[in-house]
């Protein structure tokens, strides 16, 4: 086995361990929305016991530091069950969300991947700085599972924003925050214990003040870090709305250590609106990045002190062409040891190519990544044979890659018309539409509500818009179908569709993203 761990060094907190120890990162990735459950029913596959397969995260985040992505960056691991992840007799469970076997997750140095496709300098390869997060409702369960990775990362979290029925059912993430003599607990055990530092990601209370004071409650604990989102429990799904930014900006006046923003980052513009209404030391994105991998790209390492906003960047380095990250992608999935789960490969295809997909011009190649076949060798890890699968993915992506390329060619007159003159509006939520070859956000479709008849007549269900947002449905319901294998399963495991950490359900009404005036009515 390769060892990832660290030597032991002297556990700093609060700013000094955000500056020495992360390096003082801007811009950070969320525990990211898994792409795979435990055990996935995949036709062919062969042996399924004596198959490891990873959460999927892991080549996902390495993609992150090959587009030029430098030390002002930070990343998590996907939301771990502690109780889980340190019970033995879950067999499989731990290789598959943080597996240290492999000698990858958590490495300060990694196998090359310079053939990714987007590469054109030199990289340092590394899955460092890391934080490895854990769901938990006992301080006990939560320190054994912490005590496995703490020479693997750079700091410990506790998750305590999951807002989905599954953590309700599991009795974690914010259906905690009403207990904080138990989170005081928990975050206590891991400070006084570890010997990496504890943070804490949260969602906000209605009340400003209470919130406040939940966040001042975490920091005497031993929170180092804190990253607030700014969605109360309830804003989930269709009923997310936009993030308070005043809440945030609130909760960083009030503690003395760094404080991380999370929610309504779409675009690599809104990131300095953020920052300068919140205050933050940072700010935190998931769909964002999920569907958009080059988000952060080309970004300062420091947001430069001043009222002017930065001129805005070119979309082709903040949202370059998204067959090519694709393609990027596979090239660090076969790199790894880590085995990445297939199912978890296809929903970040889907997410990356999504604006393609979802054209009737592409749906040929949409069915075909959604029946790509895998089938599993007996011993991993030998011979080539295990990565055939990876292999039909990429000659998929090549075909988009193709077409897209042609797409382009035709709609800029041979590139004669800048990609900023072909940005249109989106009619629902007044935010920009790039043109379908462009890795973007996703914005949900809104379905209007059910039309109330006469008793005794049939109740008309709501229907999809007409025009561009059919095939935005078609799409969706593609990606529901190619989800099913995705499925959380039983026994309290962390439901992997988005947690706490997407950053924006932007299926809003005709609102373009005025936070402040959203916080100032909320409060």
């Amino acid at each position: 086995m390769v060892s990832t761990a660290i030597p032991p060094r002297e556990k700093l907190e609060g700013y000094e361990f955000y500056r020495k120890v992360l390096r003082s990162p801007k811009y950070i990735v969320a525990p990211m929305v898994d792409q795979s459950e435990p055990w996935f029913n995949v036709t062919g596959v062969s042996n399924i016991d004596q198959t490891i397969w990873s959460s999927g995260s892991f080549p996902f985040t390495l993609i992150l530091y090959h587009i030029h992505l430098t030390n002002e960056k930070l990343v998590y691991t996907p939301m771990i069950n502690a109780k889980m992840f340190m019970d033995t007799t879950h067999k499989h469970y731990r290789e598959q969300y943080f597996d240290i076997a492999s000698g990858e997750e958590g490495s300060s140095c990694l196998a090359s991947t310079s053939t990714a496709a987007s590469s054109s300098t030199p990289k340092n390869d590394t899955d460092r700085p890391l934080i490895v997060q854990f769901c938990a409702n006992s301080p006990e369960y939560l320190l054994q599972a912490a005590k496995l990775v703490e020479d693997h990362c750079d700091a410990v979290d506790i998750n305590l924003g999951c807002p989905q029925e599954i953590a309700k059912r599991g009795h974690y993430g914010s259906f905690l925050q009403d207990e904080w003599e138990l989170i005081f607990s928990m975050i206590n055990t891991l400070h006084k214990n570890l010997a990496v530092p504890v943070t804490a990601k949260f969602r906000v209370f209605p009340d400003i003040d209470k919130t406040v004071e939940y966040a001042k409650m975490l920091e005497r604990a031993g929170a180092q870090i804190i990253t607030c989102h700014g969605r109360t429990r309830e804003q989930r799904g269709q009923n997310s709305g936009l993030a308070s930014y005043a809440h945030i900006a609130a909760v960083k006046a009030a503690v003395s250590i760094p404080v991380f923003a999370n929610g309504n980052i779409l675009f690599s513009g809104d990131i300095d609106r953020c920052l300068a209404e919140t205050g933050a030391d940072a700010i935190m994105s998931a769909e964002g990045v999920l569907y958009n991998p080059a988000l952060f790209n080309g970004l300062p390492a420091s947001v430069p002190q001043t009222s002017e906003p930065s001129p805005p960047l070119p979309l082709s380095t903040t949202n370059p062409p998204s067959a090519a990250l694709a393609l990027e992608y596979l090239a660090i999935v076969r790199a790894q040891r880590t085995r990445t789960s297939p199912s978890a490969v296809k929903g970040h295809l889907f997410k990356i190519l999504r604006p393609a997909l979802a054209r009737k011009a592409y749906h040929d190649l949409r069915e075909q990544i959604g029946k790509v076949r895998v089938v599993a060798p007996r011993t991993l890890g030998k011979g080539e044979d295990a990565w055939v699968w990876v292999d039909a993915y990429v000659g998929i992506c090549e075909e988009v890659q193709s077409r897209l390329e042609e797409d382009a060619k035709n709609l800029t007159d041979g590139g004669k018309i800048p990609l900023e003159d072909l940005v249109t509006k989106d009619e629902a939520t007044g935010l920009d539409l790039l043109p379908h070859w462009s890795a973007q956000p996703y914005f949900r479709p809104i379905a209007p509500p059910v039309e109330k008849k006469k008793k005794g007549a049939k109740v008309e269900e709501g229907r999809p818009r007409q025009g561009k947002d059919k095939e935005d449905v078609s799409s969706q319901v593609e990606q529901k179908v190619s989800d099913k294998e995705n499925v959380p399963g039983t026994n309290g495991l962390p439901e992997k569709r988005s947690a706490d950490d997407a950053d924006v359900d932007p299926a809003l009404k005709k609102l373009k993203l005025d936070v402040e005036s959203r916080a100032v009515a909320a409060a």
